[in-house]
C-alpha cells in the first residue's frame, strides 16, 4: 500500500472535501442567504430549528473542506505525484455540489440581478439602488432580497458586468431561481478563466491549489457568485498575454476586467513594467507608463458607450467605502481615533482611510520599481500590490483577499508569502455565516484559525519534497528572457 493512500492521501482528501462541500450545500437550503420571496418553493425559510441545524451542518462541511484543502496542499508541497496529477479532478469534485446550492455567504447576487433588471427597466443604476424596482417590475423578488444598506446604494460596477447581469435577467425573465443559476454560470466561467490563466503563467498543481481549490474562492465565487472572480479571471488572462509579449491584447482584457471592478487597473502598472523592461531605455519607460493606460482607457470608454449605461460608474467607485466593515484596519483605527478625539468620528475616520490608501499607493509604486529593476517578478509584484491594496482599503470583504491570492499563487504558491496567504484564506472563510451575516463568533473563529495557522507556518514552513516523490515545481513561464525575475 502506498504511504500516501488512506483518508489523508490525495484520494481521501478529495472525498472528504467533496463531502464537506455537499454538507455546505445541504445546510444552505435552510441556513443560506435565502430570498425574501421565491415562488418556486425551493429556498423558503423552514423555521428556526431547521435554520440552526442547517448552519451547524454548513459549518461542519466548511471545516471538512478547509482541512481537506490544507492537507492536500501539504501533499503538493511534499511533491506527491498523485496529488499534483489529481488537482483538476479534485476541483471538479469540490465544485460540483456547490453548483446546486442556493446563494451562500452573501446577498450580493440579488443586487446583481436587481441591477440587471434596472438596466432593462430603464433606471439609472448609478443614480439609485434596487429599491427603485416596484412589485410588478422585473427583478422585484431579487430587489426585495437585497441586504439592508445596499437597497439604496448605486451600482459600483462597470458596464461590462451590468451587461452580463442584464442578459441573465432578460433570458430568465427576472425569475429569481433561474436568474441565480444564470449568475452562477458566469461564476463558473470565471473559475475556468482563473484556472487557464494560472496554468498559462506556468503554475502547476500547487498554484491551482492556492488559486482555484481555495475554499475562500469556492464559497464566495462559486457558492456566493461574487463578480470578483470574473474580474480576477479577465485580469489574469490579460497578464498572461502580456507576459507572452502580446501586451496590447492583454491591456484590452484588463480594460474589460476594470469594467467589472476597478481594482484590476493595478495590473496596467505591472504590464507597463514588462513593456519598459522589454523595450529598454527612456522610450521603453515612456511607452510602459503611457500606452497600457491608453489602451485600457479606450476599452473602458468604448464598453461604456456600447453598454449604454453611462459614465456614472466613475463617480460611484467610492460608494462602498461609506459602509463600515470590521475587516478594514484603516476604518477601525479611524473610527477608534475619531471616538477618542472628536464628537463626530467621521472626519477623523475619513482622514485615516485616505492615509491608508496613500500608503497602499506608495507600496504599489515601490513594488513596481523593484519589478522594473529586476528584483522581483512583475506578476508577483502585482499580486503583492493587490494584497496591500486590500489590507489598507476603507472597505474590506473576505473575498477581496482573492485579488492578490490568485496572482501570487500563479508564480509563488510555495513561497513564504504563498503559505501566509493560504493561512489567511483558510481563516477568512469563517468570518461570514452561510446566511451572509457577520456574527461575532465568526470573527472569533477567524482570529483563532489565523493565529494557529500563522504559528504553524512559522514553525513548519512548506516542506521540501520527500525522497522519491515527483517534483511539484511549475513549468517554466514563457516570458522573454529579460523579464525573468532575479532573487531579491
Amino acid at each position: 500500500m502506498s504511504r500516501w493512500s488512506g483518508p489523508w492521501g490525495p484520494s481521501g482528501c478529495r472525498r472528504i472535501g467533496a463531502f464537506g462541500a455537499l454538507a455546505v450545500t445541504l445546510g444552505g437550503y435552510t441556513a443560506g442567504t435565502l430570498p425574501e420571496r421565491e415562488p418556486w418553493g425551493l429556498w423558503e425559510a423552514r423555521g428556526s430549528a431547521a435554520t440552526v441545524a442547517g448552519a451547524l451542518l454548513a459549518y461542519l462541511g466548511l471545516t471538512l473542506l478547509v482541512v481537506a484543502w490544507w492537507r492536500y496542499g501539504v501533499l503538493l508541497a511534499r511533491g506527491v505525484r498523485a496529488a499534483r496529477d489529481g488537482v483538476l479532478s479534485t476541483l471538479a469534485w469540490w465544485t460540483a455540489p456547490l453548483v446546486l446550492a442556493p446563494p451562500l455567504y452573501s446577498a450580493d447576487v440579488y443586487s446583481y440581478i436587481a441591477q440587471g433588471a434596472m438596466v432593462l427597466e430603464g433606471h439609472d443604476v448609478y443614480g439609485g439602488g434596487p429599491s427603485v424596482l416596484g412589485p410588478g417590475d422585473l427583478g422585484a423578488d431579487a430587489a426585495a432580497s437585497v441586504g439592508g444598506h445596499w437597497t439604496d446604494t448605486p451600482a459600483p460596477y462597470g458596464p461590462v458586468f451590468l451587461v452580463l447581469a442584464q442578459a441573465v435577467v432578460k433570458v430568465t425573465g427576472g425569475e429569481i431561481v433561474p436568474a441565480v443559476f444564470g449568475m452562477r454560470l458566469i461564476a463558473l466561467g470565471a473559475l475556468v478563466l482563473i484556472v487557464r490563466a494560472v496554468r498559462g503563467l506556468g503554475g502547476g498543481g500547487g498554484a491551482l491549489w492556492l488559486a482555484a481549490l481555495n475554499p475562500l474562492l469556492l464559497v464566495h465565487v462559486v457558492a456566493g457568485m461574487h463578480n470578483d472572480g470574473l474580474m480576477i479571471g479577465l485580469m489574469l488572462s490579460g497578464v498572461v498575454l502580456a507576459v507572452r509579449g502580446r501586451w496590447v491584447l492583454g491591456c484590452v482584457l484588463v480594460g474589460l476586467a476594470m469594467m467589472i471592478k476597478s481594482p484590476a487597473a493595478v495590473a496596467l502598472l505591472f504590464i507597463g513594467v514588462m513593456v519598459a523592461r522589454r523595450d529598454g531605455g527612456l522610450r521603453g519607460v515612456v511607452k510602459g507608463l503611457v500606452l497600457p493606460g491608453v489602451v485600457a482607457g479606450a476599452v473602458a470608454a468604448g464598453a461604456t458607450v456600447v453598454a449604454g449605461t453611462g459614465f456614472g460608474w466613475v463617480r460611484t467607485q467610492g460608494v462602498a467605502g461609506a459602509i463600515h466593515t470590521a475587516l478594514s484596519v484603516t476604518s477601525d483605527v479611524g473610527l477608534g481615533l475619531g471616538l477618542l478625539l472628536a464628537d463626530d468620528p467621521d472626519p477623523v475616520k475619513g482622514v485615516v482611510q485616505k492615509l491608508g490608501l496613500l500608503a497602499a499607493v506608495v507600496i504599489i509604486l515601490a513594488l513596481a520599481w523593484r519589478a522594473w529593476r529586476g528584483r522581483i517578478d512583475p506578476v508577483l509584484g502585482l499580486g503583492l500590490s493587490l494584497v496591500a491594496l486590500v489590507a489598507l482599503s476603507p472597505m474590506v470583504q473576505p473575498w477581496y483577499a482573492l485579488w492578490g491570492v490568485c496572482v501570487v499563487a500563479a508564480v509563488a504558491w510555495d513561497s513564504r508569502a504563498g503559505q501566509v496567504l493560504a493561512v489567511v484564506s483558510g481563516a477568512l472563510v469563517y468570518e461570514t455565516a452561510p446566511s451572509g451575516s457577520t456574527p461575532w463568533y465568526g470573527f472569533v473563529v477567524t482570529g483563532i484559525v489565523l493565529a494557529l495557522g500563522l504559528l504553524w507556518a512559522r514553525r513548519e514552513p512548506w516542506p521540501r519534497p520527500v525522497e522519491g516523490a515527483a517534483p511539484s515545481a511549475p513549468a517554466p513561464r514563457t516570458a522573454p528572457a529579460d523579464e525573468a525575475a532575479t532573487p531579491s
